[in-house]
């Protein structure tokens, strides 16, 4: 099993009950940094996400066949008041607890049933260089995201394309997709390029300095769209097998000058940081 399968096995067994990320990583045998980038990458939820979610469904499964305490099944969910979990509840279904037992039914389409783990990889995933790289500083448009609305980055790239090849002080043409500054359930990315120094640029551009770092670079020819299958690939088959440890730092996308952005060809890299 891979760790986000033993995850994933582990969620279903245990979220009735206290559970947080770094036990479901511990039970994956890797990092927290590892299992929530992982995680995400198979399944399109960051794993705090997903319990809650589930723990929801139940709570609103609860409702529907009637549960007399509102009260009782929010507390049952992890929340601590009735209102918490009307917030929590609503943003989920859109209605409230009262309106799901009221009506006896829950949202089909809002229901998070259990993850059923695609266990296809990329058969002809190259092997990695290694490269020990010093310190890059990146400047570009930056916006959080969770695994569920990932998808919605290359309106990033459309939004900083204009700037492309015109921030202060840039160096030469390379496209960068930072992933970084993770949380539980969030991380930042930024559609980005090198620059020599901070000093010109202007407050609607965000800004990284990554430090000195060794990697291990997975190059693909393949179309932008298998991006999520092949880092699937790279965090639950490859890494978990290599005798390597990622690093909890920034991972990125590089994109060649060869990248053609309207077409999505051209091949682009995956730098994935890892402890020394």
């Amino acid at each position: 099993m891979t760790p986000v399968q033993k995850a994933i096995w582990f969620i279903e067994s245990h979220y009735a009950g206290d559970i947080g990320l770094d036990e479901v990583a511990a039970i994956g045998g890797v990092s927290r940094f590892h299992m929530s980038r992982a995680f995400g990458a198979a399944t399109g939820h960051s794993v705090m996400g997903y319990v809650r979610a589930r723990r929801l469904t139940r709570a609103a499964g609860m409702l529907a066949d009637g549960a007399p305490d509102i009260l009782a099944v929010a507390l049952d969910a992890g929340y601590g008041s009735h209102e918490a979990f009307t917030r929590a509840f609503r943003d989920r279904f859109g209605l409230t607890p009262e309106e799901v037992r009221a009506n006896g039914a829950v949202p089909q389409p809002l229901i998070m049933e259990p993850i059923k783990m695609d266990e296809s990889f990329v058969d002809n995933l190259a092997q990695p260089r290694f490269v020990d790289r010093d310190a890059l500083l990146v400047a570009g448009f930056g916006e959080r995201y969770t695994s569920e609305t990932s998808h919605t980055i290359p309106s990033l790239w459309q939004r900083f394309g204009p700037h492309f090849g015109n921030v202060p002080g840039q160096k030469g043409m390379t496209g960068y997709g930072i992933c970084c500054n993770f949380d539980d359930d969030s991380f930042e990315y930024i559609a980005g390029v090198e620059v020599s120094d901070f000093s010109e640029l202007t407050p609607e551009f965000s800004r990284l300095r990554i430090p000195p770092q060794r990697y291990a670079v997975f190059a693909t020819t393949e179309h932008i769209s298998m991006i999520r299958r092949i880092t699937n690939t790279v965090w639950s088959k490859w890494l978990p097998t290599s005798g390597h440890q990622a690093a909890d730092g920034p991972n990125f996308e590089l994109y060649p000058e060869s990248f053609d952005p309207v077409t999505g060809n051209g091949g682009y890299e995956l730098w994935i940081p890892l402890k020394s």
